[in-house]
């Protein structure tokens, strides 16, 4: 006996009509969304997968000179001549760096120089050789929603392709150093421990920023340093092979201003920078600050920690007269000094 069920149409119900998705676009038009996704993606890496490289570092040489197991992150050709930029946690204290593409070639790197302040490092491989490269882009125009690619060596997998959107934009991270880096974006893009140094790709493939951290144990939160941060860094490392910054010659904490200050001196801030310690025959010791003083005011611009006071004291501010303005015991005062370069 024939037991299949028997299936009746509703003549009620139109027929010939094609199936609509739970978002309400018909069927085809999410086939085409998915397409125009996927080739962007596609276009983004064969445009830019060759330029990007393995870095591998045998040994390296711990804070007492002892060698010691090195490690492996990513990297990238950003000109034809042979410059890779990377992080500078994959090269710190390298005593050799290998440098694999995805063809497989083989080099030996050199480092031009490494900023540990926004964890970036600048290589060069040496010869005759033109490279792949990608093109630098800028962030200027970067909107939260964008789509962006990344392309790193994760846990040793060459070559791995993750794509995503910018989450956020204008993220602060702090360094190993312990300094701030600014303008740092924010991406969903899949991140894991080998993909330091690698790129961030916007769709017309070129670079906005270098993959820099994650957070251990999060779901896609991922970070990369903006590539118009970047750029000034590298500027600075072709130049003198360091990033050049100022220093006034203290230490110091932050501190938040009681508000009986904030209303006698009519200050817009709510924090400051308590001077702790001053360095002997530096430039706060010659001006005559002393230990205690607070710190609100940097040629005129309100200093609300330690991070603002970093940033005014950039490497135009070398060797040039300042105007610092501290309250000392009830007192507002007006010192001039001129930073030195820090060492």
């Amino acid at each position: 006996m024939d037991i299949s069920p028997t299936f009746v149409l509703d003549p009620s119900e139109p027929q010939g009509q094609a199936y609509e998705s739970p978002s309400g676009r018909p069927a085809d038009a999410e086939a085409q969304a998915l397409d125009a996704y996927s080739s962007i993606v596609t276009g983004v890496v064969e445009a830019a997968a060759a330029a990007v490289v393995s870095i591998v570092i045998p040994e390296r040489v711990d804070e007492h000179g002892k060698s010691v197991r090195g490690g492996q992150g990513s990297g990238f050709f950003f000109t034809p001549d042979g410059l890779i930029l990377t992080n500078s946690h994959v090269v710190h204290c390298a005593k050799r760096i290998e440098v694999t593409t995805v063809a497989g070639r083989r080099f030996a790197a050199d480092l031009i120089g490494e900023d540990m302040h926004t964890d970036i490092a600048l290589l060069r491989v040496s010869g005759q050789e033109r490279h792949a490269h990608i093109a630098l882009g800028s962030t200027r125009e970067l909107r939260v929603g964008q789509l962006v690619v990344a392309i790193g060596n994760p846990l040793g997998f060459d070559c791995t392709v993750t794509s995503g959107v910018v989450s956020a934009l204008g993220r602060s991270l702090r360094a190993t150093t312990g300094r701030q880096i600014d303008d740092v974006i924010q991406t969903d893009a899949a991140l894991n421990p080998g993909n330091s140094g690698g790129p961030l790709l916007d769709a017309h493939g070129r670079v906005i920023g270098v993959n820099t951290a994650i957070i251990a144990g999060a779901q896609n939160i991922c970070f990369a340093t903006s590539i118009d941060s970047v750029a000034a860094v590298v500027q600075q490392l072709m130049r003198h092979g360091r990033v050049r910054r100022g220093s006034i010659g203290v230490a110091a904490q932050n501190m938040h201003l009681p508000q009986r200050y904030v209303r006698y001196f009519s200050l817009e801030q709510s924090g400051a920078v308590r001077v702790m310690e001053i360095a002997k025959s530096g430039p706060a010791a010659r001006a005559g600050i002393e230990a205690g003083d607070i710190v609100v005011a940097f040629d005129g611009d309100a200093v609300h920690g330690i991070d603002a006071l970093h940033r005014q004291l950039d490497e135009a501010s070398i060797g040039r007269s300042v105007r610092l303005t501290v309250i000392r015991r009830d007192r507002r005062i007006e010192l001039t000094l001129t930073p030195i370069e820090l060492v």
